[in-house]
């Protein structure tokens, strides 16, 4: 039986373009629901390389709008939630031999010029030899660009959009899959099955919205009976992470003889993140997984630059996740676009049907105004208006560079916190740190301490706030933790939460 109204969409999917759909479309009036299987960002949108970058290598390939679309979108999502994303001055060694000067001063100058840059310095050369960047490197690197771009911490991303989302109406449903969908009387019949309780139910939609990421062809299949979906190419990126290889905070963009890149970032203060690799993935994206022969990958294009080589044995964390690139032919992994494509279904007097193919952590929001006008036309809607691009997302309401503002007055609050720890509340909750803590006048005050700074008070509002059910929730989506726990703290964690 079906429970309660016809919401105007049914979304599958609690990744970034999931959340990011739920939130524009409930911000222009309509009724919303969303269905993730698993945790949000539980799959592809916290397996990035926490970047929000314009894609200077995708000059190579002549994608020029998707490009320019992203490097406006660098400064957009910046100001916007300020808490999670910072600018971040990017150094790409010369490396004689592989692409050439002329042709890196004119990608950047492209870079630099096409996107509408505002706040983020331009691009410069360095003189490596007197340079600090130069310092954890290989002596023949003599010359480097210096560029900029935006790091984010790309689960928090979609649990804010999520979040927003809900406080404007929409309706999150975590740990839930949708079984089957049929076009039943003008809407979708949606079953849904609670992965916690096994209960069953119906949802009822006007539209149907699949944002299932990686599994979007699975959905096709499984869910509404199509046999013959092929849509995507399923690419795995991989990643390590490593005691943090230099002080400078400043990263490191690599080129590769194969032709690909890889970036050396300042991670959670003590680490390094080195990734990606581009390697075509069949079977279950949920058991993606870096491999052997990844890993020695990403040492052996680490340790070309590097002077202190990247060994095996120095990795402390590694992540692997499968991106969900729209299938158009190319022939190679790191050559398919990354850019998205947006389909919708259905003949006349049909409920439709939107597909979202394809598409990439930076573009998210631009993703998802415009399938929202695409929702708008099929339901015969009027167009609403964007209003996303000035919109804080929660906890985001302050200056972009008013971090250190707010973890000041943070502290002048609540004088008991370490000014580490001021910090990380701010940079995971912004101003709602200052609702995690309520009136708490010291360390007493905010419960069990479950290792590192992490202390009740935090994890009870993750779960009432941020849909948190389990110690993964917590350690490696909400926070990134799980570095600095060891295996007893983390089951004592994940016991507390069963139990709460």
């Amino acid at each position: 039986m079906a429970d309660g109204p016809v919401f105007d969409i049914f979304i599958i999917g609690g990744g970034v373009n999931g959340c990011g759909i739920a939130r524009d479309a409930v911000g222009r009036g309509l009724s919303v629901f969303l269905a993730e299987a698993s945790d949000l960002a539980s799959g592809t949108s916290s397996g990035s390389t926490k970047l929000i970058h314009g894609g200077l290598r995708y000059l190579e390939y002549y994608e020029f709008r998707l490009v320019r679309e992203a490097l406006v979108e660098r400064e957009v999502i910046w100001r916007n939630a300020p808490h999670i994303v910072r600018p971040m001055r990017f150094v790409l060694p010369h490396h004689r031999g592989l692409r050439p000067a002329w042709l890196l001063r004119l990608g950047l100058f492209l870079y630099d010029h096409i996107g509408g840059r505002r706040l983020l310095p331009a691009t410069k050369t360095l003189d490596m030899r007197r340079d600090p960047a130069g310092k954890p490197l290989k002596a023949s690197y003599s010359r480097a660009f210096e560029y900029s771009d935006c790091r984010v911490d790309d689960a928090r991303l979609v649990v804010l959009n999520a979040r927003d989302a809900a406080d404007r109406g929409a309706a999150i449903a975590t740990r839930t899959r949708a079984r089957a969908a049929r076009r039943e009387g003008g809407h979708w019949s949606v079953e849904v099955e609670d992965a916690r309780s096994g209960a069953r139910r119906t949802v009822r939609a006007k539209m149907l919205v699949n944002a299932a990421g990686p599994w979007i062809d699975h959905v096709l299949a499984a869910a509404l009976g199509r046999r013959d979906a092929r849509n995507v190419r399923l690419v795995q990126g991989s990643h390590i992470v490593v005691r943090k290889k230099f002080d400078d905070p400043r990263a490191y963009f690599f080129q590769n003889a194969d032709g690909r890149i890889v970036f050396a970032i300042p991670y959670e203060d003590d680490f390094t993140l080195i990734g990606t690799t581009d390697r075509d993935f069949d079977g279950d994206p949920r058991d993606a997984a870096i491999t052997d022969a990844e890993t020695d990958y990403l040492c052996a294009a680490a340790s070309e630059y590097f002077s202190d080589p990247v060994r095996r044995e120095d990795v402390v964390w590694t992540y692997a996740a499968v991106r969900p690139l729209y299938d158009d032919g190319a022939s190679k992994a790191q050559e398919a676009t990354r850019d998205y494509v947006l389909k919708v279904e259905g003949g006349a007097g049909e409920p439709p049907l939107l597909n979202v193919f394809g598409g990439k952590i930076t573009t998210y929001r631009r993703l998802a105004e415009h399938a929202v006008e695409k929702i708008e036309a099929a339901l015969g809607r009027a167009a609403g208006r964007g209003w996303t691009a000035d919109a804080p997302l929660p906890g985001g309401d302050f200056a972009p560079d008013g971090v250190e503002a707010e973890v000041a007055r943070l502290r002048a609050r609540h004088a008991f916190l370490a000014a580490g720890h001021a910090r990380r509340l701010v940079r995971l909750y912004g101003t709602r740190a200052a609702v995690l803590l309520e009136d708490a006048r010291s360390l007493a005050d905010l419960g069990r301490c479950f290792g590192a700074d992490l202390y009740e008070a935090e994890v009870r509002y993750l779960m009432a706030q941020e849909w948190a059910a389990t110690a993964d929730d917590v350690l490696w989506r909400r926070t990134k933790l799980g570095l600095r726990v060891c295996a007893e703290e983390a089951a004592a964690l994940d016991a507390f939460m069963q139990a709460a």
